[in-house]
């Protein structure tokens, strides 16, 4: 047999009519459109990279503060600040269109026909690849978390979205609900090509000098290695729920953590969190994942999907 430290490791990964060169993307609203981080690393190593969300007009975003540091993690309530769906399309995609990765749009909005209006603005840009449905941001009062929370609301929706592209279109689900493989498998039945998940845990951190909550909002969206545990069992109930891939992520910090969530059921991973505590995370996933396969002689990273053992 070859010595398993010669193996070479297929890492590509499908997502709907996506073919990544690696199953690591960024997690949206951590990485902008990528340009901050361009410096830093080469993007083109990456499976995908997932922009901010885009909404159909500017939003200015929550008072601050709007970030307080947790015990392994963070809480934001940003509520999804972004320049409109125009201005993404004349800068950021303009400039991403020429990175030689793939690029998923994170879409929000207020209303059912605000998701179909960036939808079809969206759908009409050749650079981008797939589309992230967000229903499942915790930090804006309309919309957002709204639709995530119901079967019946995320059925309607990606259903409008659904007819509105013929992009690969991935939903993202909150998990601050009773049955995520329920919600699930509602938007699958809508047209989903995949899901993500999970979004942040609704959560909440308070000055004891000051009596106030550390947030401007009180409450926020909470992320990091905190919530890891909780992410990778969402992840894996929803596997078993689903035959569409699934996007996992919560807490990434390592190429372990990868290893994980693809154990639990996921066909590609996004970091989130970690990209703030070290630019190159995402890189040192890649490379850690491309090594645990290597060192224990797997020959494709997609064999790591659903493999856990009971």
């Amino acid at each position: 047999m070859e010595s398993a430290h010669n193996i070479n490791v297929d890492m590509s990964v499908r997502i709907g009519a996506l073919e990544l060169r690696n199953p690591v993307m960024t997690g949206s609203g951590t990485f902008a459109a990528g340009r901050e981080y361009a410096e830093f690393m080469d993007l083109g190593r990456l499976g995908a990279v997932v922009t901010k969300g885009v909404s159909l007009n500017p939003w200015a975003g929550n008072a601050s503060p709007r970030i307080a540091e947790t015990a392994s993690g963070m809480l934001n309530s940003i509520g999804l600040q972004n320049p409109g769906v125009e201005s993404f399309c004349a800068n950021d995609l303009a400039w991403l269109a020429e990175q030689d990765v793939p690029v998923i749009v994170n879409v929000s909005g207020h209303s059912l026909a605000e998701y179909v209006a960036v939808t079809e603005r969206l759908d009409a840009e050749d650079a981008i690849d797939a589309l992230e449905l967000n229903i499942s941001c915790p930090n804006v009062d309309e919309g957002g978390m709204a639709f995530g929370t119901s079967c019946a609301a995320a059925a309607d929706v990606t259903r409008a979205v659904r007819a509105a592209t013929g992009k690969t279109l991935i939903v993202k689900l909150s998990p601050n609900v009773t049955d995520i493989a329920e919600i699930a498998r509602s938007v699958e039945a809508e047209g989903a090509d995949a899901v993500s998940l999970i979004n942040t845990l609704l959560g909440m951190a308070i000055d004891t000098d000051t009596w106030r909550p550390k947030l401007a909002r009180t409450v926020g969206g909470l992320s990091g290695p905190a919530i890891k545990p909780v992410a990778v069992r969402m992840v894996w109930q929803v596997a078993s729920a689903v035959s569409v891939p699934v996007v996992g992520m919560g807490g990434i910090m390592n190429a372990e953590d990868a290893v994980e969530f693809m154990l639990a059921g996921a066909t590609a991973v996004a970091v989130g969190t970690g990209n703030f505590v070290d630019p190159a995370t995402t890189m040192h996933v890649v490379d850690g994942l491309e090594r645990y396969c290597r060192e224990r002689g797997i020959d494709r990273v997609s064999a790591l999907t659903g493999a856990l053992k009971r």
